[in-house]
C-alpha cells in the first residue's frame, strides 16, 4: 500500500510555471488549486508524493 505525504503552497500567478516545474522535480504531483485569501491574485496548491519509507 502506497502511504502518502502532503504539501500545501501558495502559487504566485506572474510564476506558475516556474514554481510548478519546481515541485515537479521534487516527486511532488500537483492535486488541486483553490483560490488564495480574498482580495490577492495568489491562489493555494496542494501537492501529494509517495513517502519514502
Amino acid at each position: 500500500m502506497t502511504t502518502w505525504e502532503y504539501l500545501t503552497a501558495p502559487l504566485l500567478i506572474h510564476n506558475t510555471k516556474t514554481i510548478l516545474d519546481n515541485f515537479g522535480s521534487q516527486g511532488w504531483e500537483l492535486v488541486a488549486i483553490t483560490p488564495g485569501p480574498a482580495g490577492t491574485e495568489n491562489v493555494v496548491a496542494y501537492f501529494k508524493r509517495p513517502k519514502e519509507s
